[in-house]
């Protein structure tokens, strides 16, 4: 077993990771070289691990390192150490791909799905929907007037049976008989199975 590559300061005097980031948040280059140095090969690893592609691993690292410099001044050592701060970044960017390529994905299964089903076709629709709307005035015309009146103000117009019965002065229960009796002979008419 490998000892683990320890990355801060040590007894040789060099800043340790920490101290790098702090000059990287004040924009010192050489800082960021150092920083880069030390942390891209265990940053490439972890992504290389989860992504497990080689040429996405190496630009989400890549990404990450930029990052690096970019947030370096919201490094907060009260929180955590340097190395588990850049990992951290280094494994949400990593899973952030992963999930993006997944939505990706099954953005284009939903895709080649919608593709497979039947074009809409509008002059066939609207061709069938004059037919249908033919084919229901012949049926309403095949109705006695009362029954005519009756569905056409009940299910055209949307009143009431008892606003029904009132606008064509007829008892209630006639309209209701001249209604079911009408919407069963529309049916019958139209082909409909009950």
């Amino acid at each position: 077993m490998r000892e683990p590559v320890r990355i801060e300061g040590g007894a040789t005097g060099a800043p340790s990771l920490e101290e790098l980031l702090a000059r990287v948040a004040q924009g010192d280059q050489s800082a960021f070289a150092s920083v880069y140095d030390t942390v891209a090969g265990p940053v490439l690893g972890l992504v290389r691990s989860v992504l497990r592609d080689p040429a996405q691993s190496e630009e989400v690292a890549q990404e990450v390192l930029v990052e690096v410099w970019r947030l370096a001044a919201h490094f907060d050592p009260a929180r955590g150490g340097a190395t588990s701060w850049v990992m951290t970044l280094a494994h949400r960017r990593a899973v952030d791909r992963v999930r993006s390529a997944q939505a990706a994905s099954d953005r284009d299964a939903r895709a080649a799905q919608l593709d497979r089903t039947p074009a809409y076709d509008e002059v066939v629709e609207q061709v069938e929907a004059r037919l249908e709307r033919e084919q229901v005035r012949r049926c309403l015309g095949s109705l006695t007037e009362l029954q005519r009146q009756s569905v056409t103000l009940a299910y055209y117009r949307g009143l009431t049976y008892r606003e029904v019965a009132e606008l064509l002065t007829q008892p209630l229960g006639t309209v209701k008989t001249r209604l079911r009796d009408g919407l069963i002979r529309l049916r019958d008419c139209l082909g409909v199975s009950a």
